[in-house]
């Protein structure tokens, strides 16, 4: 039987069932469960030789969700900057992906992304890059959990000469995939520009009876559905829901340009979105209407998108740009409060990739992916409301803990699982490629 054990911060934030943060409370784990998350003086009591780790001025929460991310392109990270979405992608990425994006590229690639997201408190992300099965091995290195889909395009990439073939790798990385209890897995068409009706309607079809997601970029930006209008005379979820993409199965991503009446056929059809706000600013694609898509009943959850637009992978940075760009964008200070930035980067999160039965917060039964915030710092202080000082003073550089299914992968500033002096000088070899093509 796997040892009992009490994790004893000063403060504990469930998200759910409780929104409140509780003090003098211990949540207590067994493997990679939570048993129960009770009073101190209690667990006193029916516990009292399991072994405490207590964190005096830190609070524990649920890990945080990475609604969408290309982790490989990490390795492309200030490569190119300060372009529009369109020259960013046709002259500057695709390009350079074209000459150096291979399997050890991706894991690579994947392996530092995920070493930095579990030093920053994220468990759990969602991936869709070439090579998925690289993804899937970079992850492993660290632990991270994660959902890594599978990228279909109209035009030959890397990892597939035409999308049919895309396509079939991507059923036979399905059945690879299975042996990996921290994945899901799911179709990735890039967007409605880069892919063939045909081949919705082969993903639409497979996705189905599989019963996986398809995580699609969409409506990122007006000039992206100004393209379709003038070649379609549809706008692109118009085309969507005319190809019966538009279910409760679509990862939708981006969302900066919406009407009305498409936030309510987005929540008609049970349509899930990424809001990836850094990443939009960065190249100026837009603000998701994120205060109407909640109050419509949409699921909306975070991401960072990859560290090629954003530049970095911390999602409490994210959260803070998240709360302040829907207060400016609805002129209102009170739009997407703290503890709502809070739930898109957990249970949400967790609910857009289908898991919140599992992960997105602390919960007897779930398993016990959460992360300890130190909050005793000096620019900390003083400190009045935790979840406020979470959203709009933290980052990735207060955690000091971070556990995937109960098990430590980060702690006090050491990774456990990620072997860094093999990962630094792996990233400095792909680094000396990069340069010398550029």
């Amino acid at each position: 039987m796997s040892l009992i054990e009490r994790i004893q911060p000063d403060w504990l934030l469930p998200i759910r069932p409780q929104s409140e943060v509780l003090t003098d409370h211990d949540l207590v784990k067994q493997g990679e469960k939570i048993l129960e998350i009770l009073p101190r003086i209690h667990a006193d009591e029916r516990y009292p030789s399991a072994e405490c780790l207590k964190l005096p001025g830190q609070l524990l929460m649920p890990g945080l969700v990475n609604c969408h991310g290309h982790a490989a392109m990490t390795l492309l990270r200030g490569f190119a900057d300060d372009y529009s979405l369109f020259d960013w992608l046709n002259h500057h990425i695709w390009p350079i992906e074209a000459q150096v994006v291979n399997p050890d590229f991706v894991e690579t690639g994947a392996w530092l992304a995920a070493t930095e997201m579990v030093q920053s408190g994220t468990t759990c992300a969602a991936d869709s890059y070439f090579f998925p099965e690289s993804t899937v091995k970079g992850f492993a290195r660290v632990g991270i959990r994660g959902q890594v889909t599978t990228p279909i395009l109209k035009f030959p990439s890397p990892w597939a000469a035409t999308e049919d073939k895309a396509i079939d790798q991507s059923l036979a990385f399905f059945e690879w995939a299975k042996d990996f209890p921290r994945l899901t897995t799911g179709f990735a068409p890039h967007a409605v520009y880069s892919v063939t009706e045909a081949g919705f309607t082969q993903v639409q079809r497979y996705a189905e009876s599989r019963g996986i997601p398809i995580h699609l970029h969409l409506h990122e930006s007006k000039a992206e559905v100004n393209q379709e209008i003038a070649e379609t005379g549809d706008r692109p979820i118009a085309r969507l829901d005319r190809l019966g993409l538009l279910t409760d199965r679509l990862q939708a991503v981006h969302m900066t340009d919406l009407t009305a009446s498409e936030i309510d056929l987005l929540k008609t059809r049970s349509v899930r979105v990424a809001h990836c706000p850094e990443s939009n600013q960065k190249l100026a694609s837009g603000i998701c209407p994120v205060e109407a898509l909640i109050s419509a009943g949409i699921t909306v959850g975070l991401g960072t998108d990859g560290a090629a637009s954003n530049n970095d992978l911390d999602l409490f940075q994210e959260l803070r740009s998240a709360s302040l760009l829907a207060k400016v964008q609805q002129l209102n200070p009170t739009a997407l409060d703290a503890f709502q930035a809070l739930e898109m980067a957990t249970i949400k999160g967790a609910e857009f990739l289908g898991l919140d039965t599992l992960i997105g917060s602390l919960e007897p039964g779930k398993f016990a992916d959460m992360i300890a915030v130190d909050l005793s710092d000096i620019r900390h202080q003083p400190l009045y409301h935790p979840i406020s000082q979470l959203v709009y003073t933290a980052t990735g550089q207060d955690v000091t803990h971070t556990w995937v299914d109960g098990s430590l992968v980060y702690k006090d500033g050491l990774h456990l699982t990620s072997d860094l002096p093999a990962l630094r000088q792996s990233v400095n070899q792909w680094q000396r490629n990069i340069t010398s093509l550029s």
